[in-house]
């Protein structure tokens, strides 16, 4: 299988999960603060939010990747 080939899978795949999942969120420790004996920590959750262009944009161009053929 060409290096093409997987990258187009992987631009497909990428584009589906993007259009399932909508976005990424993740936590982030923004301030800690040790007194003592005593730990404080502030968690704030923050979320990217992927656009539906995009996860399109990435199935269409995959599906073009494996559709072109190489010269090899």
């Amino acid at each position: 299988m060409s290096p093409l080939k997987i990258v187009a899978i992987l631009l497909i795949a990428a584009g589906i999960i993007g259009l399932v999942y909508g976005g990424i969120t993740y936590t982030k420790t923004t301030h800690n603060a040790k007194v003592g004996p005593f730990e404080l920590s502030i968690k704030d959750k923050e979320t990217v939010n992927i656009p539906v262009w995009a996860g399109i944009g990435a199935i269409v161009v995959g599906g073009v990747l494996l559709v072109v053929r190489t010269k090899a």
